[in-house]
């Protein structure tokens, strides 16, 4: 009796399990392959874009579903562009703000498949027919996965498509690996 008694106090006493929580933040390095889609491809050629970003994305180990934020910033240079008539690369800078979630449909809390959308920058050195602009401004879209390794580290895989309704339409393949933390 006397054990049912003292099993019944651990068991009111015991504070319920939480689920471990997922560090919110990243900061990651990032290359990316890419290149214009449609018309835009000969126009912007193919090449590569150096960069980083920082992403925002509070979840815990429970959750299937959570919110992400990400911000990123990719210094490119294509080849083979109709677009550089002054050098022979095209030099842009693309800034991204996106928006999204992230699901897990796997058991392993490590891995997540992620779906963004927001708005993006570009800008190059030399203008781009048939607007003759350098700067656009227009919706961006991604897909993606993030792979969490050694508890501080993550590393994602993103197609991007971007410029959607509004400027040279781009696609590439992003990696990107960097340290996670509060």
């Amino acid at each position: 009796m006397r054990g049912l008694a003292t099993a019944a106090i651990v068991c009111a006493l015991a504070a319920p399990g939480r689920a471990n929580p997922l560090p919110p933040g990243a900061l990651q390095l990032a290359g990316a392959v890419e290149g214009g889609t449609g018309v835009d491809n000969k126009r912007l050629g193919e090449g590569y874009a150096i960069g980083a970003q920082a992403s925002w994305q509070p979840m815990s180990s429970e959750q299937s579903i959570g919110w992400a934020f990400r911000w990123s910033t990719m210094f490119g240079k294509n080849y083979r562009a109709s677009a550089a008539r002054i050098d022979d690369v095209l030099r842009t800078v693309t800034m991204d703000l996106t928006a999204g979630v992230r699901l897990r449909p796997w058991t392993t809390p490590r891995r997540y498949l992620t779906f963004r959308a927001g708005f993006s920058l570009l800008r190059s050195n030399q203008e781009i027919a048939p607007s003759n602009d350098r700067d656009f401004v227009g919706p961006i879209a991604s897909a993606g996965i993030d792979q969490y390794a050694y508890g501080s580290f993550l590393v994602s895989l993103d197609v991007r498509y971007g410029m959607i309704s509004n400027g040279p339409q781009t696609i590439g393949l992003m990696f990107s690996a960097g340290f996670v933390g509060p």
